[in-house]
């Protein structure tokens, strides 16, 4: 997941392009006993997500230190403008 979230930073994406199709954010799902989720409860679930995965909650960039525990540093090397 850290490599794959790597290569999608180097190609642009950030937080903001994490979402949801928007039929689940506007229709609840009855059959599933939930509402739709709306942005304020995927945000909190970003948070939580990225907390987890030890990525920046802001950014979603995996941080430096979880690069390096997981002797990634060939990934910092390549993307030092991410990870500085």
């Amino acid at each position: 997941m850290n490599i794959e979230r790597s290569f999608n930073i180097r190609e642009g994406f950030r937080r903001k392009d994490d979402t949801i199709p928007i039929r689940m954010q506007t229709e609840a799902q009855p059959k599933y006993h939930y509402g739709p989720l709306t942005p304020d409860k995927l945000n909190y679930m970003l948070d939580e997500y990225y907390s987890e995965r030890e990525w920046d909650i802001e950014t979603s960039i995996p941080t430096k230190r979880k690069l390096q525990q997981l002797n990634l540093e060939y990934i910092i090397n390549a993307c030092s403008t991410f990870f500085s």
